[in-house]
């Protein structure tokens, strides 16, 4: 029985499709305007649609598996050796569908949108927690060079420098103090944001049954357990754990 495979190459505004019915050979290309593809594969007969793993890949798979596809998601980095050299839209859809037939490859499983809202929430808090970071730094020197020096631990600076600011005698010039007091209201807003996102993360994390069992393990917490299953998703796919830690990595 014929089985129709179709490597898309994901791009901005038109994807290049190549079409197979059998290993190896490309029987047909088509070149179609990102609006047109889910109307593309839906007129099509049903088979296997495979794409590289980016950030919008999982979207696509969700979409395309909607209507009738299977859909399989192969790592970047395994796809990039089957790529000729001339790299184009039409050659990338080729080494996608070649890389397609080494089954010593893993796919990378399609993420439900549930996982993506906990990827996100995660990342938004790892940018606000960063730019914190950075702010703290940023007073703890700027003060240093006036010879205001703070112990070194986030939960020090914020309440010092306010405490410095609101004292007429301190050795703050005054010009530094409306500066220095925004940016303690930026530090705390990039606080009140970070709490924001971990408490919508604590309330997905009753939803999804293997948070909850993640988080009976000692040393498990909440932004651990809800990132594992976000990021790695079922961790029975791996064969050994230096696998899922290769994977990962990737």
């Amino acid at each position: 029985m014929k089985h129709t495979t179709f490597s898309v190459d994901i791009a901005k505004n038109v994807f290049e499709i190549a079409v197979s019915y059998e290993p190896g050979i490309v029987r047909e290309s088509h070149r179609v305007a990102r609006a047109k593809l889910l109307e593309f594969f839906a007129k099509r007969e049903k088979g296997t649609v495979v794409m590289e793993a980016c950030s919008s890949s999982h979207f696509w798979g969700r979409e395309v598996e909607k209507v009738g596809h299977r859909a399989v998601l192969l790592p970047p980095h395994a796809v990039r050796p089957y790529v000729q050299r001339n790299k184009t839209d039409r050659a990338d859809a080729k080494g996608i569908l070649e890389a397609y037939r080494n089954k010593e490859i893993r796919p990378v499983p399609v993420k439900t949108v549930a996982q993506h809202t906990v990827t996100a929430l995660h990342r938004m808090r790892s940018m606000w927690l960063e730019a914190r970071t950075s702010r703290l730094n940023t007073l703890r020197g700027l003060l240093r060079e006036i010879g205001i020096f703070i112990p070194v631990g986030a939960k020090h600076v914020v309440p010092r420098v306010s405490e410095l600011v609101e004292d007429a005698d301190s050795d703050i010039p005054n010009a530094l103090r409306a500066p220095l007091h925004e940016m303690c209201l930026e530090i705390r807003g990039l606080e009140s944001r970070m709490r924001q996102a971990e408490r919508e993360l604590e309330a997905l994390a009753r939803q999804m049954p293997v948070v909850v069992r993640l988080r009976d393990i000692p040393g498990v917490g909440l932004l651990t357990a809800t990132a594992l299953v976000a990021f790695v998703g079922d961790v029975q796919r791996f064969r050994s754990g230096d696998a899922s830690s290769r994977a990962i990595s990737a």
